[in-house]
Formats: structure tokens, sequence, C-alpha cells
């Protein structure tokens, strides 16, 4: 059997320690593991070599306990303790851990408490008042316990955009290699850029579909086949998603690409359009809707055509909403939208000096090679201890080590100094003044206390956004999609009260956060707010999360001009 490798170890140790604690264990083993996964996490060096060499011992964070158990996973990729602690857990507390809130202490408790051992027990335990009634928990805890499992029902039909894509990309291009398919697109919310997908929705073009339909569900990472017919078939595969297919003749395939991207707001909208002009528009074409009619059928090659049949301009997928955009369209104020190759740089990133993979050489090495004309870390402050965050010495010694950077010459690409800067629960910021006033920039963000009420949590980052050294705002709910509901804030105060201080808000790329949500950019950006599509990078790959962040920015209509990080150098420095 194949060894793992080093991510995957990590999180096996991850699961030993959230194991251990569902079983009750010594808090001080619990927590040798989950120093060591960090330890592992954060290694510079390639494995094998460690390994190799038998220094694993030699690592600080890494005790002797963990070094037989990670090289035998690393070798020969099984750890019988590590599958015997499993099947001591109930399969249905390990399910727990995916409620938002419950960890391995309170999943102990209520497993030694009441006894229960699955959801279904647990909902109903929240129900009748049992948990409630429980030391250490509460009325609030037992409310929000049955939240956090509706939400869990929901979080699972859906997909994060980034993964979705990655699934999607692998099936058109086996689809594309197909001798029978003519033209293939993906669809559906995918192609419109939601931050969640439910499934996959392939069109392609042909007018041989069998073929097309024996690739389509022979797929090796298909589960089962739900369907499967001349011209459509269904699919899941092994990471949940549902995928269709459907084959139309060639003629068909922009009336088809169009209908099944959506929305159906944006569908509905172009249907009572054609309507007016006496046309009935379905995915199988643009015909006169009377059957007397003189007007002659449209004929369209590609959805440009069709939308130019009813007298509009192209509307590109992002913007399919029903959100105004045929409106703007009539009027000729669609926007021009900003693309990934705008982008000359980032601010938002993290190096080993805090919770990042990658050192401050790798991370600027890696920037450079993307054709950047500068970028800037923000490691975590002192308040994200778990993130192992920077004090104002730490932070004064990463300034120097910036500067010495620059100095060297070794790079052409220029690096800012900057800092990712806890604001603390009554709205101050994390870290002196003094110590924030030598950074080019401050990135000011909420990681605690999340769950504040709004009038409390908008107070809170108003205050922070009104301190003279808050350059941007990070990622302003805190949501983390499927996984975390933001934090309930007043947004429109708090984007009035950044542009009255001259703060951007980000736009924080990472696929999980997308955050600020699209749907509040447009009427931000026409007031005046300006971002940064930031891809909160812990390592040199991270930065590849800047296009889930652009396409963000195209749904919420922003233009290069809306966005700093497309401007020049010296642009930045000025507005910095």
């Amino acid at each position: 059997m194949p060894g793992k490798t080093k991510d995957q170890i990590v999180d096996i140790l991850e699961d030993i320690a959230l194991l251990l604690e569902i079983k009750g264990d010594n808090p001080f083993k619990i927590r040798a593991y989950q120093n060591g996964a960090r330890t592992l996490d954060s290694l510079e060096e390639e494995l094998n070599t460690v390994i190799a060499e038998e220094r694993l011992d030699k690592i600080k964070g890494i005790g002797s306990a963990l070094v037989d158990k990670i090289q035998k996973l690393y070798l020969q990729g099984t750890l019988p303790f590590y599958d015997d602690l499993k099947a001591s857990v109930p399969a249905g507390l390990l399910e727990m851990t995916e409620i938002p809130g419950l960890g391995g202490k309170k999943i102990k408790a209520l497993h030694t408490a009441l006894g229960i051992t699955t959801i279904a027990e647990l909902t109903a335990a929240a129900e009748d008042g049992r948990i409630a009634e429980l030391k250490g928990f509460g009325k609030k805890s037992a409310e929000k316990i049955l939240t956090g499992i509706k939400n869990r029902e929901a979080y699972n039909a859906r997909h994060i955009w980034w993964d979705a894509r990655a699934v999607a990309d692998e099936i058109l291009a086996g689809l594309q290699e197909v001798a029978e398919v003519e033209r293939v697109e993906a669809a559906g919310s995918l192609r419109r850029g939601k931050e969640t997908v439910g499934d996959l929705d392939f069109i392609a073009a042909s007018d041989h579909p069998e073929p097309i339909m024996e690739w389509f569900v022979q797929q090796d990472q298909v589960v089962e086949v739900t369907a499967q017919g001349q011209t459509k078939s269904s699919i899941r595969l092994d990471g949940g998603l549902q995928a269709d297919l459907r084959v139309v003749p060639p003629a068909q395939f922009a009336f088809a690409l169009h209908h099944f991207t959506g929305s159906k707001e944006h569908n509905v909208l172009m249907r009572q359009r054609a309507l007016s002009r006496g046309y009935s528009l379905s995915e199988w074409g643009l015909s006169p809707k009377d059957e007397d009619s003189d007007l002659p059928p449209i004929h369209a090659d590609n959805e440009a055509s069709l939308f130019d049949a009813l007298n509009l301009p192209y509307i590109v997928p992002e913007l399919r909403e029903g959100r105004g955009e045929i409106e703007a369209a009539e009027a000729g104020h669609l926007p021009e939208l900003i693309n990934e190759n705008d982008l000359r740089g980032t601010f938002h990133n993290h190096t080993t000096a805090s919770d990042g993979k990658h050192t401050l050489d790798q991370m600027v090495a890696g920037a450079e090679a993307r054709g950047w004309e500068y970028v800037g870390f923000a490691d975590h402050s002192k308040a994200s201890f778990q993130a192992n965050g920077l004090d104002d010495q730490r932070v004064l010694k990463q300034i120097e080590a910036v500067e010495a950077l620059r100095s060297s010459g070794k790079y052409k690409i220029h690096v800012f100094t900057g800092i990712e800067c806890d604001i603390l629960t009554d709205g101050r910021l994390d870290l002196e003044e003094s110590t924030l006033e030598k950074l080019d920039y401050v990135v000011s963000s909420v990681h605690a206390a999340l769950g504040q009420d709004e009038k409390t949590m908008t107070a809170r980052i108003i205050r922070a956004i009104e301190h003279p050294c808050t350059t941007m705002l990070g990622h302003l709910t805190g949501r983390l999609l499927l996984r975390r509901e933001p934090s309930q804030l007043d947004a429109r105060k708090i984007i009035d009260a950044a542009i009255a201080n001259q703060v951007i808000i980000e736009l924080n790329a990472n696929p999980w956060r997308l955050d600020m949500d699209w749907r509040l950019w447009r009427s931000a950006a026409e007031k005046g707010l300006k971002t940064s599509i930031n891809p909160d990078a812990h390592s040199v790959e991270g930065y590849d999360f800047v296009r889930s962040g652009v396409l963000t920015a195209r749904k919420g209509w922003l233009t290069k001009d809306d966005v700093i990080n497309t401007y020049s150098l010296e642009a930045v420095k000025s507005f910095l």
C-alpha cells in the first residue's frame, strides 16, 4: 500500500486528537497530537528527507510517541492505532463534529450525560429540553445545536465553487476528447460563478449522443447512475456531487446553454422580453409565439447572437441573476468587468512567521513568478495565538526582514509590509499604534467573538475602521461557506463608515470565504467604496485563489477602477 502524503498525515493526526477528545482522554496527549499536526503542517523541508536522515525526533513539536506513527503512515500508509481508535468511537459521534460549534469536549459531555450517539438523538435532546438543562450548556446552546444541525443538512447538499470547478474541468476535458462532441460547456450556477454549487450541468452539441452518454456514465469517479437516456443522463460522483449531461442538436446549443446557465430570474426576464417582441424563448430555440406569425425564426450560432436577436448586448454569465442586468444592457450601461490579468499584486498573504506554509522568501519568489509588480504580507497579530500571531517586537523584526530583502536586490517585485491585526471585542486593535504606523498598511480583521449581536459587532468594526492606522477591513462577516454562518452586522453602516474613513473593504478570495459577499458590491462601489482582491494565501499555491476572487468581483459588477490591486506600483504607493 502506498504511503500517505504530508497533508494526509496532518489530517490523520488532527483526527486522532479529535477522537481522543471525544473519548475524554488525557488533555496532554490530545495536545501532543494537535501540536504534532501543526508542526508537521508548517514543516518547510521535504518530509521524505527528514525521515531518511532520521531527524524527525529532532523537530520541536513532534514528540517521540508521534515519530513512529508518522513514519508508518508515510512509509506504509496505514496505522492500526488510528484504525482501532476510529472503530472504538460510534460513527454518529464523528458525524456530530460536522455541526458548527460542537467540538470533541462538548460531544463527549453530551454522550456521557445523555447517552447520545446519533444526530437524531442529539436533535431530540435539543428539542425536548434535556440539553438546555445540562450543566455547561443551557437554552442558547441547545438552540445553536439545532441551528447547526439544520445548517449541516443544507451544507451537505452544496459544494464550494472552487471544488466543483475542479471536478467540472476534469469532466469537460474528457467530454472534449469524445469524437462525437462538437461543442460542450458547463452551465448552471457553476458557470455563473455562484459561491456554492448544488450540482453540475453540462450541455453538449452533437447529432450522435449515444457514445457521449456511454462515456459520461462510465467515468471512474461515478458511484451511481441515477438516470440514463438517449439525450440526458444523471450521475452521482464519489465526492457527492450530482452531474447532469444534456446532448442537443448543434442548432439548439446556444439556446440550451443559455437556458441551463440560468438563473431562473434572468430567464424569466428574457422570456418576457422575447414575448414582448412576438417570440417564444426556450431551451429549444427562439421562435414566433403565434403559428400564423409573419416573424422569421431566429437562428443563433452562439449566445451573443441570441442576445442580439433580442436587441441586447451580450450579458456575461456572472451577471445573469435578475438583478438589473437586462435594464443596464438595454441602456448601454453594462460595466467593463475586471479580469484576472488586470491584477498587479495582492496584500493579504501569510508566511511561516504566523500560520503560513512558506517562508517570506518563498512567497516573494512565488509572487514574482506570477508576473506581479508588488506583493504584501499580513501575518496574524498576537491575539490570534492559535495562528502563532506576532507581537509588537516580532512585527518590527519582520519589517526589518522585508527591508533587508528589498535592499538585497534579489527580486524585482516590490514587497510591502503589513499585518492582519485582530479587532478585539471592543473594537480596539491588537497592536500598539506606534508599531502599526511603521507598516505600509494594516488589514484589520475579526477572528474571535464572532457571535456578538448585530449592534455590538457593527459598533466594534466601525471603531476599528475609524482607527487612523486601518487601511483595509479583512473578511467582513467572518463566514466560512458551508461551515460557519456570517456574523450578524449592519453591512451598509460599515460600508458607509469605510467610505467616510477612506478604508478599503477587501474581497477575500479564499474559496471558503469570498467575503464581502458579491450581492453588496455593486451599490457599495457606486457609493465610492474601493476593494482589494486578496487571496489570503497561506502558501504559494494559495495565490491561485485570486481566480475565485475575480469571479466574485465580476458578479459584484466591479471594474478594474474599483480594485486597488489593479493599480500600478506608483499609484498603490500613493494610495497607501
